[in-house]
């Protein structure tokens, strides 16, 4: 996180001088966050080492990280999010334009992106017809810089765009810094000062960009364990290299040299083609030169370095014989309350992003004249994607009939995708088949 002191925003918005000072910050950041980008995509050590000419060199590099982050972002996000509010009537301009920006697709970017880099960055603007727009932004281009006070407010934004020439060629950047009020585009040429081109008012009432922290560290969810990945690359490489080894033995002879024979083939060929080698004394005898293989101590060491991964990762082996099929919703808990507690925490920092997302969007909602919710007064409801056992689930739900408001009880029924459009279709059944009944004894 960029932090600064607001006195140092006179004007509400940052000097080229002050702007140029948060890049350089940034790329400190960047490198970082490129370099995990690197090994997300398998650019690992392994494919860096070298040996001598001849010798096997297999370099294979496993795509846990991958695995890491589809399995957490996928824990966390695999369902949509659902919102809920008092007055639904009042939430249906927000639905409808979270559904234009296709909302739950951006959610799963930022929620990956923010297993990879330890955060998602979202842009707020208005479409051509005036209507309030999201998307995701790249994480290695985009930041929020914010206030130095104990609350952390966001002060402006910044989204990074490369200049191009017409041969592809990068001659410079683009900046758009978002304040408050306005989006204001630099541009500069190689390392040279910021040079303001035009502005923009928007209205969105704060700063138009959001950070999705995947925790208080910003680190990735593979960050932690990234020589462990490096290191079983390098143990499967080196069985491969030795199994190779094994099999492209050196023949060594005893007591004897086999020439050529008399149709001038060397001992190679007459091996591959006859499979058979006639030696010219009786004391002589052959033997291949090979290295003892410890599979069993090679499997302990594989085993050993797998299971460290998920247990400091948080993601569990899902090809474990733990998780059966037969297994009780209670005990699969117990089975995966490392990941619950992990994303209980990505959770937590994803609500307080999408929080800002609605108080932008709600925002410009209200300045084209739309009735809209506070949005501290809109219920924000994560479902897990798991495999679950609907029957336990519908007793589990009953138990807690009159202790949870209905429509959050509704919310969590796996087959259930819109809350507030089932609770009214309960309450106009039971209306139906009891003229005068009341909506609040429904369910």
């Amino acid at each position: 996180m960029i932090a600064i002191d607001r006195e140092w925003l006179p004007t509400g918005e940052p000097s080229p001088e002050l702007l140029w000072e948060t890049l350089r910050q940034f790329d400190k950041i960047r490198l970082k966050l490129c370099g995990l980008k690197a090994f997300y995509d398998g650019e690992h050590a392994v494919q860096e080492r070298w040996r001598a000419k001849g010798a096997p060199n297999h370099r294979l590099w496993h795509d846990l990280p991958g695995y890491i982050v589809a399995l957490t972002s996928g824990y966390l996000l695999g369902e949509p999010v659902q919102y809920a509010a008092e007055q639904k009537e009042e939430l249906e301009p927000l639905r409808a334009a979270l559904k234009k920006s296709v909302s739950a697709n951006v959610d799963s970017e930022l929620a990956v992106d923010a297993a990879v880099y330890g955060r998602g960055v979202e842009l707020y603007y208005a479409d051509d017809h005036a209507a309030p727009r999201l998307c995701q932004a790249d994480a290695r281009n985009a930041f929020v810089v914010y206030d130095n006070t104990i609350e952390h407010e966001p002060v402006y934004g910044v989204l990074i765009t490369d200049k191009l020439n017409g041969q592809f060629q990068k001659i410079g950047q683009r900046i758009s810094v978002m304040t408050d009020e306005w989006v204001v585009l630099y541009e500069r040429v190689g390392e040279e000062m910021p040079h303001e081109t035009s502005r923009e008012r928007h209205f969105f009432g704060r700063v138009p960009m959001t950070e999705f922290w995947n925790n208080e560290r910003e680190r990735g969810d593979f960050e932690g364990v990234m020589n462990l990945i490096d290191a079983y690359d390098a143990l499967q490489s080196n069985r491969i290299n030795d199994k190779q080894q094994f099999t492209d033995a050196l023949m060594v002879i005893y007591g004897a040299t086999v020439e050529e024979d008399e149709e001038g083939r060397s001992l190679q060929q007459r091996l591959r083609e006859t499979k058979t080698l006639e030696m010219p004394a009786s004391d002589a005898r052959v033997e291949y030169l090979t290295k003892t293989l410890s599979e069993s101590d090679t499997e302990v060491l594989k085993n050993s370095l797998k299971a460290d991964i998920h247990k400091l990762s948080f993601a569990p082996d899902l090809t474990d014989e733990a998780f059966a099929g037969n297994v009780s919703g209670v005990a699969m808990e117990y089975k995966l309350f490392g990941l619950e507690q992990l994303t209980r925490g990505k959770e937590r920092w994803f609500r307080e992003g999408l929080y800002n997302r609605l108080r932008c969007m709600l925002h410009f909602l209200q300045v084209r004249g739309y009735r809209t919710p506070e949005a501290e007064d809109i219920d924000i409801v994560f479902s897990r994607s798991l495999p679950v056992n609907k029957l336990e689930v519908a007793q589990t739900l009953r138990q807690y009939e009159g202790m949870v408001p209905k429509r959050l009880l509704l919310s969590q029924v796996p087959f259930v995708e819109n809350a507030e459009t089932a609770m009214e279709e309960m309450i106009r059944e039971t209306k139906e088949k009891t003229p005068g009944a009341k909506a609040n004894g429904v369910f």
